[in-house]
């Protein structure tokens, strides 16, 4: 059969469909019901519909009338709201009919959007959810039951969902012998079990993460086990669900494993759902399908579309990957039916579970079964519980081989179910949408997707754009992308190539020329301190004044060129550090104990300081008109200050001294650049790098040294002109005041740009989503062991949610691993030395005397450990909740109400971060205006600021000086300059067209 017959008969079968449930509508599209009228509502106003989905989103959180009431009229008041009139109603409460009116109808809007959400879901326990399965088998149709909630955060919570599913297997062994038979006695359509589950895998192992592949196939495994066991002894089914793309090789492997396992290979009732919409779905279904027939063993595949396409779209674009899903939904349609086709050719070794509401991708896959003679027992059909009901009923009286996907479980994320499905329901493109809520044409329903992509592709001739082109103007540097496997044997290699090099002697480097110096201190691995990163010379003050003669050297010839030509250094430095970018993320999990994220995050906040100052520096350096007076010409330009003393931190040992320094010499500046002692091995880095983009001597000269022999003679030394610092407040006060005195020959004031340090607060507030708040609490304060200016280490916490969020939040960081860096498994490594040890370790100890510890993690015997620590019961006025800590140590405050969140976050003398997890708009506006710190984060985490996107930067104690990363950063590293030019000439001046008088 040739593909244009086929493609006939599909669009017959289809309208044939259509036809069939001609006049009915989904009971959601259904306008006259409340739900109805509320989602015809959404699909008409798309504001309404943001709030309405984020008010559904936060509903279950509101446990009061006054919260319930609150929120309604911060998501639904305002002249600028567009709502139906019952949704206003309740937010004006008493506005119409009174208050208890208004109670009332608030009350109303809680009850019909609960029962929107259950209508989707089948119970919330498993009583209610075997009663509902029994009516759906009397109407014909089987089911595949799922647990909702993907989202643990601790390994008790994803034990318990372990437990959870073996319990539902339990109450199903008790009652599937009374259910209505659909087949005979004891298959369903003869050959189905009638027992069958799905299982989202992630949900198994709070810690699964592409950057430990192997620990997490194996953490989910475990767990999958016993609930296989007793699938297989009650003769059921298991289909192991694919959710986000981040999880989706860790999940193929898992399957994998599981079926081909001595103890499974001989139970077939094994299956995984693939995503259509995913571009790699092509290669994953072919690989599959190999592996099955290479092993012998009979595989199961569910193929649905996909469910997460706005996650997956913004995550990709926030992250700087390549977008793995399909931007045009023609092209998950055709990518179905390529998929589908490809499944059912291969019948003998794969069945088939076509799960769709898509009336033509229903219809190619009955179609390609019957041409391919694929008989019925390899093949059935799946929609969602609650959606589509029309079609379901329509393919019942078809295809007889029904199975609905049938969740059930706890309200709270009953309502993220909810919010995916509404989602889908209301998308533009949605087939549900088009089908009964708009009427759409039937022909362009059941159009062949290809058909589709070619009419797309010739009305936007213009949209195509060659992939990977890379955009003049400045774009984030992408973070590591952990689920490519090249990317996580990358690292692996470099540890490996970088731990051959260990135990070098590092010079200073002085004018291009590398110095010796009898002062050495080594620099250790802090996970084994005996292992020798490399031995680092030392400069003294005669190394300091030679650093300054070659860099007034360099000057005038580095100050020649143009802002320009000085950018184009950073611009080959950044495409070097591209280049070796596995190398130098090496070097911090070793030297200073930075896990594979973080150092490679590191590395490309490198990348992006030359990158973006390169850019800005082009910005900077093109003179500008100032004033449009006739007969004169009034130019603004600016000049480098002089040498700069850039002084570095180890926890972000290449970022922040290479963008404190690649500023200084765009504008140019010589450099003299001290890194920190433990770091300065990756230090030596930056040498290399400038060194390889060609930077000419003297512009940057390396000088480690001992602070307490030559820091305070760099800073007040009478040549330096200006000095960058980052590190802790005394030190940095310590240098602004010694930079403040006028030494002899001192020729100009000096500039000093520094930031140093915060205690940072992330407010939880009683509305806020505690799957969120935990897992960005847990990152802020603890990834790299709480070793960041930005890290949380107070968490100021609402009471109403203080007791909820206080268990979850030490049940995630028990589940932490404690470990060196340099295996993926551990989310904490050590601290950077002994120095750091002890300080936290006496820290710990007040927070006993202050507090009491909620948490105190054991860790291993050697290395630079501190146990992780949440201490709770301290207010602002101990110690613990004002001191810098730089350590995984946290300090729970639990607040009254918002009001005394906002007073004890400002409590302390830093300004640096703060972060709120809230869904009040009125208390995220408070927030905006009244938390004071140089960078608020709303619903994220406190860390993780990105160079353009996040200018970085505190006031108050935290730091003094513009946002690094920012457009005002470049300005501090030059002195502006005004030429004004008389142009009158014997009363004759030019005419310019920039003369308003002209006119």
């Amino acid at each position: 059969m040739d593909i244009n017959s086929l493609d006939q008969k599909i669009t017959a079968r289809s309208r044939e469909f259509f036809t069939s449930i001609s006049g009915e509508a989904p009971s959601i599209f259904n306008k006259g019901w409340w739900t109805g009228k509320v989602m015809d509502w959404s699909m008409k106003n798309e504001n309404f519909k943001v709030q309405l989905f984020r008010f559904v989103d936060v509903l279950p959180y509101l446990t009061t009338s006054e919260s319930l009431s609150r929120h309604i009229r911060e998501y639904f008041a305002g002249d600028d709201q567009d709502v139906p009139a019952v949704m206003k109603w309740g937010a004006l409460g008493a506005g119409f009919g009174g208050k208890l009116t208004g109670v009332i109808l608030n009350r109303t809007i809680r009850t019909n959007l609960e029962s929107m959400a259950r209508q989707f879901i089948i119970g919330e326990n498993v009583k209610d959810a075997l009663k509902t399965i029994k009516k759906i088998r009397k109407d014909g149709f089987t089911l595949t039951v799922d647990i909702l909630g993907e989202a643990t955060v601790s390994e008790m919570e994803a034990a318990s969902f372990m437990e959870m599913y073996l319990q539902l297997l339990a109450a199903l062994e008790k009652s599937y012998k009374d259910w209505h038979a659909i087949g005979d006695d004891t298959l369903d359509w003869g050959h189905a079990p009638r027992i069958n589950i799905s299982v989202k895998p992630s949900a198994l192992f709070s810690l699964t993460d592409p950057m430990d592949f192997e620990g997490s196939v194996t953490g989910i495994s475990n767990r999958l086990i016993p609930i296989l066991r007793k699938v297989r002894e009650l003769g059921g089914f298991m289909r192991i669900d694919m959710e986000h793309h981040r999880f989706k090789d860790i999940t193929l492997e898992v399957y994998r494993r599981l079926r081909a396992s001595q103890e499974f290979r001989d139970y077939p009732h094994l299956g995984i759902a693939l995503q259509s919409y995913l571009k790699e779905t092509d290669a994953d279904l072919k690989a599959l399908l190999a592996w099955a027939r290479s092993e012998g063993l009979p595989i199961s595949i569910r193929l649905v579309k996909g469910a997460y396409w706005d996650y997956e779209t913004v995550i990709a674009k926030q992250n700087g990957w390549e977008i793995p899903v399909y931007t045009i939904k023609a092209e998950s349609d055709a990518a179905f039916e390529r998929h589908t086709r490809m499944i059912l050719e291969n019948q003998d070794i794969c069945s088939y579970a076509c799960a769709s509401h898509n009336i033509r991708s229903i219809s190619a896959a009955m179609e390609m079964a019957r041409e391919l003679e694929v008989p019925e027992h390899r093949y059935e059909f799946q929609v969602l519980y609650g959606m589509a009901e029309p079609v379901r009923k329509g393919l019942l009286n078809v295809a007889r081989r029904v199975r609905l996907y049938a969740p059930y479980g706890d309200l709270l994320p009953g309502m993220a179910y909810l919010v995916r499905r509404l989602l889908e329901n209301t998308a533009n493109e949605s087939f549900l949408r088009q089908s009964f809520a708009e009427a759409a044409e039937i022909d362009r329903l059941v159009e062949n997707p290809f058909t589709t992509l070619v009419r797309i592709a010739e009305q936007n001739p213009d949209k195509a754009r060659p992939a990977g082109a890379r955009s003049d103007r400045f774009v984030n540097e992408p973070i590591a992308d952990f689920t490519r496997r090249e990317v996580r044997d990358g690292f692996v290699a470099a540890i490996t190539a970088v731990r051959g090099k260990l135990g070098a002697t590092y010079p200073l480097v002085i004018g291009g020329r590398e110095v010796v110096t009898d002062d050495r201190l080594p620099s250790v691995n802090p996970a084994r301190p005996q292992e020798i990163i490399g031995t680092i010379c030392q400069a003294s003050t005669r190394e300091i004044d030679a650093a300054i003669t070659a860099a007034a050297q360099a000057a005038p010839a580095w100050q020649a060129l143009t802002f320009a030509e000085r950018a184009q250094y950073l611009v080959k430095a950044a495409a070097v550090a591209r280049r070796r970018i596995y190398e130098l993320s090496a070097w911090q999990i070793l030297e200073v104990g930075k896990q594979w994220n973080q150092a490679q995050a590191d590395v490309a906040e490198a990348i992006d300081f030359l990158e973006y100052y390169a850019r800005e520096a082009v910005r900077l350096g093109t003179p500008r008109r100032m004033g449009t007076s006739p007969g004169e010409i009034n130019l603004l330009s600016y000049q480098a200050k002089g040498i700069a003393a850039v002084i570095a931190p180890w926890n972000f040992p290449l970022a922040i001294s290479c963008g404190m320094s690649a500023a200084a010499i765009v504008t140019g500046n010589p450099v003299l650049y001290k890194p920190a002692g433990p770091s300065s091995v990756v230090g030596f880095n930056l040498v290399e790098i400038f060194r390889e983009a060609g930077l000419p001597a003297g512009v940057f000269n390396y000088v480690p040294g001992r602070g307490a022999v030559m820091g305070d003679y760099l800073v007040e030394h009478p040549d330096i002109a200006l000095i960058a610092f980052t590190g802790s407040m005394e030190v940095g006060q310590r240098i602004i005041t010694r930079a403040a005195t006028v030494r002899p020959g001192q020729r100009q004031i000096k500039k000093v740009v520094a930031e140093m340090g915060g205690k940072n607060a992330i407010i939880i507030d009683d509305d806020a989503d505690l799957d969120e708040a935990v897992r960005q609490v847990i990152n802020s304060a603890f990834a790299f062991q709480g070793q960041k200016c930005s890290a949380c280490s107070r968490a100021i916490v609402v009471e109403p949610i203080y007791e909820k969020f206080r268990e979850r939040l030490v049940q995630a960081a028990a589940s932490l691993t404690i470990g060196p860096a340099e295996d993926p498994a551990n989310s904490l490594g050590p601290v950077v030395d002994e120095t750091a040890r002890k300080s936290i370790l006496e820290y710990i100890e007040l927070a006993k005397q202050e507090g009491k510890v909620l948490l105190s993690r054991e860790v291993p015997a050697t290395g630079c450990y501190v146990p992780l620590t949440i201490v709770e019961g301290i207010r602002p006025e101990h110690r613990i909740a004002q001191e810098e800590i730089f350590g995984p140590v946290l300090a729970l405050l639990k607040v009254k109400d918002f009001d005394q969140a906002i007073e004890w976050a400002n409590s302390t003398r830093f300004s640096l971060t703060g972060a709120i997890f809230s869904r009040s708009p009125e208390h995220l506006d408070r927030a905006r205006a009244e938390f004071n710190v140089g960078n608020l984060y709303l619903n994220r985490g406190s860390t993780g600021a990105l160079v353009e996107r996040h200018p970085f930067g505190g006031f108050n104690m935290s730091g003094v000086g513009s946002k690094a990363g920012g457009p005002d950063y470049l300005l501090q590293f030059v002195d502006p300059k005004l030429v004004s030019e008389n142009t009158m000439r014997r009363g004759f001046a030019p005419i310019e067209a920039t003369d308003d008088w002209i006119n």
